[in-house]
C-alpha cells in the first residue's frame, strides 16, 4: 500500500502573508487536534500524522508551498533524513566506492547538497526521527551496505573529507590574501602549489589578491585548495561553474589524478558531457523539488545520463519525465536572408587598457540565437558594447538597420542580489522591466517556464543561486529590445532548467524577430539554443580575435580545433560525449575534421 502525505516546502511557505487562514482548510479534527496547524516556533504550517492526504490545503494554500506525496510503503523505511516537521525528506545515500568517481545528477531542490553534507559529516542524518539520532543508531540504519564502513570511519575520525562548496562567490567574504599565499596555508610547500597552480592555470593568478579574482578564477582557486588538502574523501559541488570548456576540462583531469586507491571522489554537477568524461558511477535523484528526494540504484555514467535524459529509470521502473530530452545530431543550416540583417560591421579594433579586441567583419539576422564560445577576458562583453554604441571603436564602423537596444544579463547573479536583496522579485522585475510586466505577452511562458510565480514575493537575498538566476533571466527578457545580450544563463540550473531556459530563448527570439547573443560554456546547452556560432579566440586579458557569426558545424569545428578537443554524438539520445585524447575516436574525427557532430557507432572503441 502506498504511503499518501502532505509536505510543507519551507522555502515557498509564507505564514506571514497568510497567517492562520490554512488551518482553516483542515478537514480533520480529532479530540480538539487539525491535521495541519502554525507552528509558532518554526514559524510555518506543519502537518501531523492526522493527514489522510486528501489534497484540500493543496488546492487553497495561495503559495503552492504544500505538496502530497505518494511513496510505497517500504520506502518510508528508507527515509534518511527530514528538515523538521512536514518537511523535505530525502530517501537513501549514494554508496561511494573506494578508487571510483561517483557522479551524482538531479534537479535542484532534490537533496544533492544534503547528501554532500552528510557524505562530508557537516550534517548528522536524523533518520525522519524526533529528537536527536547517535552515531550508533546511524551506522546500524545503513548496516550490510558499503555506507556503513565509510560512516564508521566518518564518524570515528578516520576519514579526512574534503567538500569544495557550490558558492564559489562567497569565498572573498571569509578568505583573504594572495592567490599564493591561501594556497601556501593549505599546504606549506611552493613546490607543491606550483604544481597545482600549473594543472589549474593558477600560476599568473598566484600574486592576485583573492577578491579581486572573476567567478572561474574563483572556481579554479577553491578546487585547487581542495585538491592540496590530502583527503581520504573529496566532494565537489557543481565544480565546473563560470568556466569554459577547456578549464573544464583542465578540472576533470585534475579529479581524475586524484581518484583512485582508497580515495572516495563525489562530483555533483549539471554539465552532461563533462560529469559523463569525470565519472566511473552514478545515481540519479528523482522526487519532488522541495519535497522530497530519492536516490536511485548505482549505475554505470552513460546508461545512467542516458536513462536520466530519456526520463525512465529501468531498474526502478520510474518515469522522471514525461517526454525525453533529445539533441540534433546534425546542425540546421543558419537562416541568412539580407532582408533580416538587424546589425554588421566592418573590421573592428579596440584597446582597453593592456587588453586588445580585434573582430572581423560580420553580420546578424533577426530571429538569430548566436552562441558565444571563447574564454572569459577574451572581449565578448567587449564586442556586445561596440554594437551597442556604448563603446566607440578605435577603427572600423558598426551600421545598425533601424534603432539597436540591448537587454544585458549579467554573469554574476549574485551582485545583484547583494545590490537589491531588500527587494522582493515582483518589486525587482517591476524595477527592470516596468511596472506592467505582468500585462506583457510573454509573462505567461516566463512564469511557467522558469516558475516564478511561487517566488514573487520572496527576497531576492532569500533565493538559491538557481532560483536567483530564473528571475534575473527573466528580467531581462521581459525588457524591450532588438539585442538580448545573456552571459551565463545557464549557470546553478539542473538540465531540466537548462532545457526550458533555452526554449524560451529561442521562441522569445523567433517571435519578436530579435537577436539573442548567448555567452555559455555548457557546450551541450549553447548546440541545444543556438542557430549559429560566434568564436571568439586569442589569448584571455591581452588579446581577442572575434570571428563573425557563421553556421554550427563551422563554429564548433573552428572552436574545438582551436581547443585541441573533440566531441562525439551518443547514438541513442543524440547528446554530446568528449572523446579521451588520443582515443581511436579522437585520432580519426581529427582526420575527417569534424569535431562535434561525428555520430558514433563504435562506443567500444573511444
Amino acid at each position: 500500500m502506498p504511503i499518501r502525505i502532505a509536505v510543507v516546502d519551507k522555502d515557498l511557505c509564507q505564514p506571514r502573508k497568510c497567517s492562520q487562514e490554512c488551518i482553516r482548510f483542515c478537514p480533520i479534527v480529532r479530540g480538539g487536534k487539525r491535521a495541519i496547524y502554525m507552528d509558532e516556533q518554526l514559524g510555518r504550517p506543519v502537518i501531523t500524522e492526522l493527514c489522510t492526504g486528501c489534497g484540500i490545503c493543496v488546492r487553497k494554500c495561495p503559495f503552492e508551498a504544500i505538496t502530497i506525496v505518494n511513496l510505497p510503503s517500504e520506502l518510508g523505511e528508507e527515509c534518511v533524513h527530514q528538515y523538521g516537521p512536514s518537511g523535505f525528506k530525502l530517501f537513501r545515500l549514494p554508496m561511494p566506492k573506494p578508487g571510483k568517481v561517483l557522479g551524482i545528477i538531479g534537479q535542484n531542490a532534490m537533496g544533492k547538497t544534503t547528501i554532500a553534507r552528510i557524505l562530508s559529516g557537516e550534517l548528522r542524518p536524523n533518520l525522519c526521527r524526533d529528537g536527536a539520532v547517535s552515531t550508533d543508531e546511524i551506522i546500524r540504519f545503513f548496516r550490510g551496505t558499503e555506507l556503513q564502513p565509510y560512516l564508521t570511519k566518518l564518524y570515528g575520525g578516520g576519514i579526512k573529507v574534503v567538500h569544495k562548496p557550490q558558492y564559489i562567490e562567497l569565498i572573498p567574504m571569509y578568505v583573504k590574501g594572495t592567490v599564493r599565499e591561501v594556497l601556501m596555508r593549505i599546504a606549506g610547500n611552493e613546490e607543491v602549489v606550483s604544481r597545482v597552480a600549473e594543472e589549474l592555470n593558477l600560476k599568473h593568478l598566484l600574486d592576485r589578491e583573492v577578491d579581486k579574482l572573476s567567478g572561474g578564477e574563483l572556481q579554479r582557486l577553491a578546487i585547487a585548495a581542495a585538491l592540496l588538502r590530502n583527503a581520504d574523501s573529496y566532494i565537489f559541488d557543481e565544480p565546473t561553474t563560470h568556466l569554459d570548456i577547456v578549464e573544464r576540462l583542465r578540472v576533470a583531469e585534475a579529479i581524475r589524478r586524484i581518484a583512485g586507491g582508497d580515495r572516495y571522489v563525489i562530483v555533483i554537477d549539471h554539465d552532461l558531457a563533462v560529469l559523463d568524461y569525470l565519472a566511473d558511477q552514478v545515481v540519479i535523484l528523482y522526487g519532488k523539488p522541495g519535497a522530497y528526494g530519492i536516490v536511485s540504484h548505482v549505475r554505470g555514467a552513460r546508461e545512467g545520463i542516458n536513462e536520466y535524459l530519456n526520463g525512465y529509470l529501468t531498474s526502478e521502473n520510474m518515469l522522471i519525465r514525461r517526454e525525453p530530452i533529445r539533441f540534433r545530431i546534425k546542425p540546421a543550416p543558419r537562416p541568412t536572408q539580407k532582408e533580416k540583417v538587424l546589425l554588421e560591421w566592418t573590421d573592428l579594433t579596440k584597446k582597453l587598457g593592456d587588453f586588445t579586441l580585434e573582430v572581423r567583419a560580420g553580420s546578424v539576422y533577426r530571429g538569430e540565437v548566436i552562441g558565444v564560445l571563447g574564454p572569459n577576458g577574451i572581449g565578448k562583453t567587449t564586442f556586445a558594447r561596440l554594437l551597442v554604441n556604448e563603446l566607440e571603436p578605435d577603427s572600423g564602423i558598426v551600421i545598425p538597420h533601424g534603432e539597436v537596444r540591448i537587454s544585458y544579463k549579467p554573469q554574476y547573479v549574485r551582485d545583484i542580489a547583494v545590490k537589491y536583496g531588500d527587494k522582493t522579485v515582483r518589486e525587482y522585475l517591476a524595477m527592470v522591466a516596468g511596472p506592467d510586466f505582468q500585462s506583457k505577452i510573454i509573462w505567461p511562458d516566463l512564469a511557467n517556464g522558469l516558475i516564478l510565480t511561487p517566488l514573487m514575493d520572496r527576497e531576492l537575498s532569500s533565493l538559491s543561486g538557481g532560483e536567483l538566476q530564473r528571475v534575473v533571466v527573466a528580467g531581462a527578457l521581459l525588457k524591450d529590445a532588438e539585442v538580448y545580450l545573456l552571459d551565463e544563463p545557464m549557470a546553478y540550473l539542473d538540465i531540466e532548467q537548462r532545457v526550458r531556459v533555452a526554449s524560451l530563448i529561442r521562441r522569445i527570439i523567433e517571435e519578436r524577430d530579435v537577436v539573442a547573443l548567448v555567452i555559455e560554456h555548457d557546450i551541450t546547452m549553447l548546440d541545444y539554443l543556438s542557430t549559429s556560432v560566434m568564436v571568439f579566440l586569442g589569448e584571455p586579458g591581452k588579446h581577442g580575435i572575434a570571428e563573425p557569426p557563421t553556421d554550427l558545424r563551422t563554429g564548433m569545428n573552428t572552436f574545438l580545433k582551436n581547443q585541441d578537443v573533440t566531441f562525439r554524438r551518443e547514438p541513442q539520445v543524440g547528446r554530446p560525449r568528449i572523446n579521451k585524447r588520443d582515443s581511436y575516436l579522437d585520432r580519426l574525427q581529427r582526420e575527417l575534421g569534424e569535431y562535434y557532430y561525428y555520430v558514433s557507432t563504435e562506443e567500444g572503441k573511444e
